[in-house]
């Protein structure tokens, strides 16, 4: 069976490490490897959008990228237990017009005991900011290890 670790039961520390892990594939952008780490009938909810399964998460992430550009996101665990994880976060985009967005959000995780997510429900507010206004400056890709993360931010 396919692992993916950490696996539940968290603690503080892998908790930690499995956020960091999603919020490195996510920056990505590549739906076919965040999808990996979903169970094949994950269920999510994402924003008013209900999905199941990979080929879902893999279609909605690849629409999502396609009007998201530069995307860029920080997570953060916000709390732990057994095999769930709540996490806050934040991403940059702008759209092809060149309107920058932060959206901002929560998403509860459940887990299997193999460590794939076999839950996510996401809810998501964006706010408008000028270019000027953007605090996630990395290369694309992983935020490196020393950038701040959303409480060193401010955010």
């Amino acid at each position: 069976m396919e692992q993916r670790p950490p696996l539940p039961p968290f603690t503080a520390g892998t908790a930690a490490k499995k956020a960091r892990l999603a919020e490195n594939a996510w920056n990505t952008r590549d739906p076919q490897k965040v999808a990996l780490a979903y169970t094949d009938d994950s269920r999510w909810r994402n924003r008013a959008e209900f999905l199941q399964g990979r080929p879902a998460i893999i279609d909605f992430l690849t629409r999502k990228w396609a009007k998201e550009l530069d995307y860029r996101l920080i997570k953060e665990v916000w709390a732990f237990h057994d095999h769930r994880i709540a996490a806050r976060f934040a991403y940059e985009w702008h759209d092809d017009s060149g309107n920058w967005f932060r959206s901002h959000g929560n998403e509860q995780w459940e887990f299997d005991e193999n460590g794939l997510m076999r839950r996510r429900l996401a809810s998501i507010n964006d706010q408008p900011i000028k270019e000027a206004d953007r605090r996630f400056h990395w290369p694309q890709g992983p935020r490196p290890d020393d950038y701040p993360g959303l409480t060193e931010l401010g955010l």
